[in-house]
């Protein structure tokens, strides 16, 4: 069996093809954990895999530094050309590219059998295979510069921390790691323009890394004067990036609107969870009708805008379409309609209209007074919790709920028959009407 620089051809041939399965199977575990639940979008395939080299690339990086140093045990003392000199970390670089494009093709065979929102983006494969190429030549340098048995794992960990913590910068550093800045927004979208200069940034330092390298061990003048232009083109890609900072405007979507019972607009990518949504905020909207936040088209907002409900039209967040995700969009938007009112018995009369809204058990409160208006509250049917919240609902808002407003409280004087002549006023307990062809005289 022939060997080839310290180690046989079947032993390279057994190891890039383990690697790439590794990879592989890592890659798409990676990628699942990445992907929004339930959204059908080229962008979330774009994103999961790039997010994916996160575990994929200190991998990549800890088997080109195995072979890094197996080749340089091998080759001591001999002289290199260029060309042998590059042909092992470019094949290592060939090899990770080839899982990167399998991860791609297995997540997208699902894409091209169902209507996907959006389209792929082309530069953000290129900046996530750039990002892996930069992966290995890490590895391979490290192995070449330190060719100890421990430097593998030592790469691959040293990478994981590096790029995870530059990752979450949120800086312009996150951008100098192949990444999306996940969790991302459907609706901020993944533009070309930022992917492109990644991708000029990603190249140019791993060329200059690799050339610089070459030049180390061939003693190339030529081979340095290509590394240092590529110096230069990786800081082209940061000015490029310093110049056009990610865009903090959503985009515009075209909505995909289901129309009964109410209307129901979401990101295309989403559509599936329209009959949940619709469901559940049909009844909110039957309990907010007559009053200023009554609504009748429910419609999907860019995670990072304010939630501002205003009449007819009720604004939501759905970062995914996880399991209970129609009640917590619902939750958050009730939540939205009266902000937490300062002390403890305003809030508590708040929260009692806000579990009726969410269709939540009522709940009985700190205080008695609180536990009194849960239990007159419960005492009245749907129609007349309606035509209170249509009298009330700026007290509601304004939070100037009291125990007038629910009964008078647990206070004798509540209960207490008025003298006669005297006036609604003077008892100072709000009457519901059940009838709602019975004035409202409030008093």
């Amino acid at each position: 069996m022939r060997e080839h620089s310290g180690v046989t051809r079947e032993e390279l041939k057994h190891s890039a093809a383990v690697t790439v399965a590794v990879l592989l199977a890592l890659g798409l575990v990676a990628a699942w954990n990445v992907l929004i639940p339930g959204v059908d979008a080229w962008e979330n395939i774009l994103a999961a895999v790039i997010g994916s080299l996160r575990m994929t690339g200190p991998v990549a990086a800890a088997f080109a530094a195995w072979v890094a140093l197996r080749k340089r045990r091998a080759l001591r003392g001999r002289s290199l050309t260029t060309w042998r000199a590059l042909k092992a970390p470019l094949a290592i670089v060939v090899v990770v590219l080839g899982s990167f494009g399998a991860t791609v093709l297995v997540l997208a065979v699902k894409t091209v059998l169902t209507d996907q929102a959006g389209r792929l983006s082309l530069s953000g494969l290129g900046m996530g295979m750039a990002g892996l190429a930069l992966y290995a030549v890490i590895g391979w340098v490290a192995g070449w510069v330190v060719p100890k048995a421990l430097t593998p794992p030592i790469a691959g960990l040293a990478c994981y921390v590096a790029f995870s913590w530059l990752a979450d910068d949120r800086g312009l550093a996150d951008r100098l790691v192949p990444g999306t800045g996940e969790p991302y927004d459907l609706f901020q979208g993944l533009g070309g323009a930022p992917f492109f200069d990644q991708t000029i940034w990603l190249l140019g330092i791993t060329c200059a890394l690799l050339l610089g390298w070459a030049a180390l061990v061939t003693r190339q003048a030529l081979v340095l004067a290509c590394a240092l232009l590529a110096v230069l083109a990786a800081g082209m890609g940061v000015s490029r990036m310093l110049a056009h900072p990610k865009p903090a405007a959503a985009e515009d979507i075209a909505y995909a609107c289901q129309e009964w019972p109410i209307t129901v607009c979401l990101h295309p990518g989403m559509r599936a969870g329209q009959t949940e949504l619709g469901a559940v905020f049909t009844q909110i909207a039957s309990r907010l009708a007559g009053t200023p936040a009554a609504f009748t088209r429910v419609e999907q907002r860019p995670l990072d805008e304010p939630l501002k409900p205003s009449n007819g039209l009720a604004p939501i967040h759905v970062p995914d379409l996880s399991a209970g995700f129609a009640e917590e969009a619902a939750y958050e938007y009730i939540d939205a309609l009266a902000a937490r009112c300062p002390g403890t018995p305003a809030d508590g009369y708040r929260e009692i209209v806000m579990a009726w809204l969410r269709g939540e058990p009522l709940p009985g409160g700190p205080l008695p007074e609180h536990q009194y208006a849960a239990s007159w509250f419960s005492g009245l049917d749907e129609h007349q919790r309606r035509e209170w919240l249509r009298m009330f609902y700026s007290d509601f808002q304004a939070c100037r709920l009291s125990s007038t407003h629910f009964g008078g409280g647990p206070a004798p004087t509540a209960v207490i028959t008025p003298p006669t002549g005297a006036t609604p006023e003077s008892s100072h307990v709000y009457p519901v009407y059940p009838d709602p062809g019975t004035p409202r005289t409030t008093g």
